[in-house]
């Protein structure tokens, strides 16, 4: 349902992400786990079209992303989540998953999104800023869901926040994947969390997948290597 092929992008002169291939099917949850600098973020950024694809495929549904503008690839059913949460710390709760709300809900945010984070509707009127950092990991999942989409991209999403709340988070998103029939690409340093919810595992190191495996035959022992500095 969502696939990516040959996919290359970099900064300046310098390539990052080498020939990236990626399939996930609906429903599924795929971890793309590798140490900082590794290329996590500059892959994400590039399924989003924040940064441009040198060369490759991005595809959902047979439909080619690559070439388009973020907002049109968010059209199409992706949804990003970026490192750090990037939520609006000035603006409400309500108005943070308003933001991603298309025109015909003026404004209503679906009952549905409330129930996955009940929290969220306890504090919709609090400021984003006023949240804890899972909070705020909440409200961004909230406010890309608010997109409908079909993909559910999450650049490190346990980053700088307690473990409690991580498991959290783990059990919301294998709730969100089941009720929305969502699929998930979840980068990841911790082991542990993607362990809970991943189907298919991949490994980047300097921007090249060396390591997939399903669930049930996934090396753990392998993976932590290459995520040990």
């Amino acid at each position: 349902m969502f696939n990516v092929a040959n996919l290359g992008s970099g900064y300046g002169q310098s390539e990052v992400i080498h020939d990236i291939n990626l399939h996930a099917e609906k429903q599924e949850i795929v971890a793309i786990m590798g140490r900082n600098g590794m290329g996590k973020t500059t892959l994400f950024k590039t399924l989003m079209g924040i940064l441009p694809a040198r060369h490759g495929s991005i595809a959902i549904d047979g439909v080619e992303l690559a070439g388009m503008e973020s907002h049109r690839r968010v059209a199409s059913g992706v949804a990003y989540v970026p490192q750090g949460r990037m939520i609006f710390p000035g603006m409400t709760v309500l108005e943070n998953i308003q933001t991603g709300l298309p025109a015909a809900a003026r404004g209503k945010v679906p009952d549905e999104l409330y129930s996955l984070f009940p929290v969220l509707f306890e504090m919709r009127s609090r400021k984003g800023g006023n949240l804890s950092g899972g909070q705020q990991q909440q409200l961004a999942i909230a406010r890309a869901l608010a997109t409908n989409p079909k993909v559910l991209l999450l650049d490190e999403p346990t980053e700088g926040i307690q473990p409690s709340i991580i498991k959290d988070i783990a059990r919301s998103l294998k709730e969100i994947r089941k009720i929305r029939e969502l699929t998930i690409i979840v980068s990841e340093q911790v082991l542990s969390f993607t362990m809970e919810i991943a189907d298919r595992f991949l490994v980047l190191d300097k921007g090249r997948v060396v390591y997939e495996d399903a669930r049930d035959k996934v090396d753990a022992a392998v993976i932590s290597r290459y995520l040990s500095v």
